[in-house]
């Protein structure tokens, strides 16, 4: 196992030479802010490995257009932290799909009230899902 606050500790210098030697908006900062990610979620603090990917994503955000190779990454560090975390935000498209199959479930059940309910979830999850792991 690695040691983990040497790397934050080097981390931490090596942004904060960045930030000073680039622009605000400079892709080598979100890899400072993904390195920080790495680390944190390797260590399982995942609310600040979180803090680090959407900081590293915002600054992708104004540096890249969508569908940049460089999000890949990101997306996937995302991915891993809230696997790892085993948690999903309550709108993630996967809850949309999971409310769609019980209101199946219910509507074939005569349930059809609960059917509706159900089906209104879903629908409402997937009106508002974006390419954007921070909407």
């Amino acid at each position: 196992m690695g040691d983990y606050s040497k790397a934050l500790e080097f981390y931490e210098k090596s942004l904060k030479i960045r930030e000073t030697a680039l622009p605000p908006n400079h892709p080598s900062l979100a890899g400072s802010h993904l390195n920080y990610a790495a680390c944190y979620e390797r260590m399982g603090v995942y609310t600040e490995a979180l803090k680090a990917l959407q900081s590293a994503f915002k600054i992708q955000q104004k540096a890249f257009e969508e569908g940049n190779p460089a999000f890949a990454s990101t997306y996937s560090w995302f991915a891993r932290v809230y696997r790892n975390q085993k948690t999903l935000p309550e709108t993630h498209p996967y809850f949309g799909i999971s409310y769609s199959d019980i209101g199946d479930v219910h509507r074939l059940m005569g349930d059809y009230e609960k059917a509706l309910s159900l089906h209104r979830n879903a629908l409402n999850i997937q009106e508002n899902v974006q390419c954007n792991p921070l909407a």
